[in-house]
Parts: C-alpha cells; structure tokens; sequence
C-alpha cells in the first residue's frame, strides 16, 4: 500500500506505506524501527554523470562487490545527495572558489549550515564545474546509508504486513527539483522496483507489558507512526486507558488516520485524544500547551502508574514537552523544581517515560 494521508491544501505530503511479509520470516514487534535501502534517484544519476561528463556505461568495482556499470553503482551503492566536508574541500580546492574557501575557515559555522541548505552534490557540482575521473568521484563518494522509521502497525493486528509513516520531503532549489533519498524513493519508486528491508529492534521503546497500566501516548506529525502501532496492541490486548496527544498544521488537512482514531475514541480504545493544529488559529498551539492544560488529570494518571511515550523531533518538540511533563509534576505535585525533576528521571529509570525521537 502506498497512500498519501494529508487532504486537498496540505503544505506536507505525509504518506502511510505498507509492505507485505507473506512468505518472510519478519518478527517484528510495537515499538520497533524498519530499515529501508534506497535508491537514489535515476534522474540525479543522469544529471550528476551529465555534469560531470561521465559514460554510465563504464564498468566500476566498489568493495565487497561484483564488477557494475558506474550509473548502477550510483544509483543503488552510493551516496550522492548530501555535501559532505571531504567533498567541499576538494571542489574548493580545484575550482580556488573565494566563496567556498571563505566558507571553509570555520569562522561562521551557522552561515556555512545555512548556504548549505537544500544544496546536494549535484547542485555544488553545477554551481563549481571542476573536472571529475570515474575514480575520483568514487573516491569522494561515500556508501549509501539505510533509513530508519518508526513502525506503526502490530502483528497483533497486521500479522503480514508492516506499516510506517512518512514524511515525503520534496523541494526546489534553483528552480530544480529536490527531494530526500529515501522518502521520495518510498513514494515514487519502490512499489515497481521493491525495496531492501530490514528489523531494527527498540531495545525498549514499547507499549507497557501489562494492559491494564495506563499510556500517554505524545506524537505530534509522523510521530503518530508507533502510536497507531501501540493502539493496535492495546486493542488486541483488551483493557487500559490510552490518551493520545497528536498535533500537525491543519485539522482540515493533515488529521493523519483521523477514521481510526475516531473509530478508536467510539470504541473505548482511546480513552482520551487532545489535538493541536497549529494554524488554524491566529496564534500556534503545540502539543506541550495541550499537555499544560489538562496538566491536572494527567498528573492523576502520573499517579497511577502511566507510561509516557513521546515520538518525534528531538530538537525543539521532545524538550517542550519534556519542560511541560516537569512542569505538569511540579504544580500539580505541589513540588519544587528540583523535586519534579527527580520524579521524572524516576520514571525514566523504571522505564515509564520512554522517547523515540530524532
């Protein structure tokens, strides 16, 4: 299954794939990371050896493989989207770039962060034209990296198939178009040509053991995925209170699996659900304020044993609710500061406040 999730005027393309495990060995649980191999793009293969005045044709050896055609090498071996700092020297080094050297003394490392942006191989390559031999560029290139997603689906529930939640990135730079290696993979290309999975098991990121404890389940945007996967658990299990807190741009248009949730909330499953788009309305709302106004009944749930799980951005979105989850204990706790802060590193230790975030 390949679907895209969001509805007409969505800024986001966020997609749920499934792939099906008939005839595989594939024990996987809730909780658990798929890995995928991509490929990359063959249009940014055609551009990059165009540019580069390269035959594809021509026959490489890369290590620990048989003998391939250079444009095979590139497209399923090797990583050719992201600059990395090897590849930026030596293009600054034959094409005496006063910009790429200025940029490379290190003395501004948020403007070279920001010229960066959105620039892959291919576009320093237009951008500074230096000639490239076949093994040069294998030289600079490194091995192309699976990806990991957060599975959101049980084999309580989907004993055959294994879902994950993605967010397509696509963009322009230059009036060209970008996109990441795997997303637009997953989006475009692996349902004719198949993809390379793999388990990537959480060493404890899982809904709890007993179904009667109560979860709080905190994943705004994809961090929805192992949510959907822990509810599917938690139904097949009978029993236990879920709250869920799930927050993206629009209602309207990026309410991810809003049938199943409802369904969910109709069937008892969800006990609770606290929704946070952020625009539509005048002024954002996130998922940590939503946690702050109903700070009193979760610090009750707190008291009887809750889990907190928490899916998703690790810069900006795990730290807000993790200030909010400590604020929550500190005022409805009557604590200090410092008081609240234990309790939750309490809860980390007895494993009852998990995160999955990147």
């Amino acid at each position: 299954d390949n679907r895209i999730l969001n509805c007409k005027g969505a800024e986001k393309e966020t997609r749920h794939i499934a792939f099906d495990l008939r005839g595989h060995e594939f024990p996987y649980q809730a909780g658990d990371a798929l890995g995928v191999w991509p490929s990359n793009c063959p249009e940014q293969v055609n551009a990059l050896l165009a540019a580069l005045k390269l035959d594809g044709d021509c026959s490489v050896e890369l290590k620990d493989q048989p003998a391939m055609s250079l444009r095979q090498a590139l497209e399923a071996h090797l990583e050719i989207a992201r600059i990395s700092p090897q590849q930026l020297q030596w293009v600054s080094e034959r094409s005496a770039s006063p910009l790429l050297k200025e940029l490379l003394l290190g003395e501004s490392p948020a403007r070279l962060k920001d010229w960066l942006w959105g620039r892959q191989l291919l576009d320093l390559l237009l951008e500074f034209p230096v000639p490239l031999s076949v093994t040069e560029l294998l030289n600079l290139l490194k091995p192309l990296q699976p990806r990991l997603y957060s599975i959101s689906s049980s084999p309580k529930v989907c004993p055959d198939e294994v879902h994950i939640t993605v967010s397509t990135v696509r963009y322009l730079h230059n009036k060209q178009q970008r996109g990441g290696v795997c997303s637009t993979f997953l989006a475009d290309r692996a349902g004719q040509q198949g993809a390379r999975i793999f388990l990537h098991r959480s060493t404890h990121f899982r809904p709890p053991n007993d179904p009667q404890v109560p979860l709080i389940m905190i994943g705004p945007g994809t961090g929805i995925a192992p949510f959907r996967a822990f509810l599917q658990e938690r139904e097949a299990q009978g029993g236990g209170k879920n709250w869920l807190f799930f927050g993206e741009q629009r209602a309207r248009s990026d309410f991810y699996y809003r049938e199943e949730l409802r369904a969910w909330q109709r069937s008892g499953v969800l006990s609770r659900m606290d929704t946070a788009f952020s625009r539509d309305q005048a002024e954002k709302i996130y998922v940590q304020q939503r946690m702050l106004e109903e700070g009193a009944l979760l610090w009750s749930w707190l008291e009887q044993g809750a889990y907190v799980c928490v899916c998703g951005d690790a810069s900006r979105m795990a730290k807000d609710v993790d200030a909010a989850l400590k604020k929550i204990v500190q005022t409805h706790g009557k604590m200090s500061s410092g008081a609240a802060t234990l309790y939750v590193s309490g809860m980390s230790k007895d494993r009852r406040y998990l995160r999955d975030v990147y």
